[in-house]
C-alpha cells in the first residue's frame, strides 16, 4: 500500500487533485473533514477551542463557528499556531489510527449498494493524506510520496474571492502561509493546477502510474 500526502497552499485545489486520485482507485483521508469531527460538541478539542478563544466561537447548536474562528487566526499568527497545535495532534491521531487499520486489513468496504448490501471488498492500492499543513507539522514522515499542488498567485486569489473571501483576506491567508517554492523543494511530485482540469488530471495520471510501477519494481 502507496501511502501518497498532498498538500499545497489556500486555493490551489488540493482536494481536487485528491478526488482525482481517489477515481483512480486511492482511499482518500481528508484532514479537513476528520478536523471536522474532532471538533464535534462535547470532544476534547472542542472543549480545548472554547477555553483558547471563549464562547464567543460557538454557533447556537453548540458546534465550532469555522468561519468566525478561520477569520480570527488569520488576523493574529499567534492564535493560529495555538489552534493548530489544539487540533493537529487530534488530527493526525485519527489519520494514523486509519492508516493502521488499512495496513493491517489490507482491504477497504465499498459504499453499500441499493438494498443494503456492502459491495465486495477491493484492495487498497494507495491512501493519499490530503493535508494542508502536512509539512509544517512535519507529518510528511507518513507519506511515501508527497505530491505538492501549485497555481499563479492570481489563480489562487480568484478562487478564493469565488468562496466568498474579500480580495484583502484573499490575499492575506496566503502571504500568512507558506510559500509554495519551500513546499516545492520537498516534493517528490508536483502538480500544476492553474491550466484546467484537463491538464491536471493527466499529470496526476502519470505520478499515479510512476508509483504503482514502482511499487510493482519493489514487489
Amino acid at each position: 500500500m502507496i501511502v501518497i500526502g498532498i498538500t499545497g497552499g489556500l486555493g490551489t485545489g488540493k482536494s481536487t487533485v485528491a478526488r482525482m486520485f481517489g477515481d483512480l482507485g486511492a482511499v482518500v483521508l481528508d484532514a479537513d473533514r476528520i478536523a471536522h469531527e474532532v471538533m464535534e460538541p462535547k470532544k476534547l478539542a472542542w472543549r480545548a477551542i472554547i477555553r483558547a478563544f471563549g464562547e464567543d466561537v460557538l454557533n447556537e447548536d453548540n458546534t465550532v463557528n469555522r468561519r468566525w474562528l478561520a477569520a480570527r487566526v488569520f488576523r493574529d499568527p499567534e492564535a493560529r499556531r495555538e489552534l493548530e497545535a489544539i487540533v493537529h495532534p487530534h488530527v493526525l491521531k485519527h489519520i494514523k489510527q486509519r492508516l493502521h487499520r488499512l495496513r493491517r486489513r489490507g482491504r477497504a468496504c465499498l459504499p453499500r449498494r441499493p438494498g443494503g448490501k456492502r459491495a465486495p471488498r477491493r484492495q487498497v492500492k494507495a491512501v493519499v493524506l490530503d493535508v494542508p499543513l502536512l509539512v509544517e507539522t512535519g507529518s510528511q514522515k507518513l507519506v511515501d510520496a508527497l505530491v505538492v499542488v501549485t497555481a499563479p498567485p492570481d489563480v489562487q486569489r480568484q478562487r478564493l474571492i469565488a468562496r466568498g473571501m474579500s480580495e484583502g483576506d484573499a490575499a492575506g491567508r496566503i502571504a500568512a502561509q507558506w510559500q509554495l517554492t519551500v513546499k516545492e523543494d520537498l516534493a517528490d511530485y508536483v502538480v500544476e493546477n492553474g491550466n484546467g482540469l484537463d491538464q491536471t488530471r493527466r499529470q496526476v495520471s502519470t505520478i499515479w502510474n510512476r508509483l504503482l510501477a514502482a511499487k510493482r519494481a519493489r514487489a
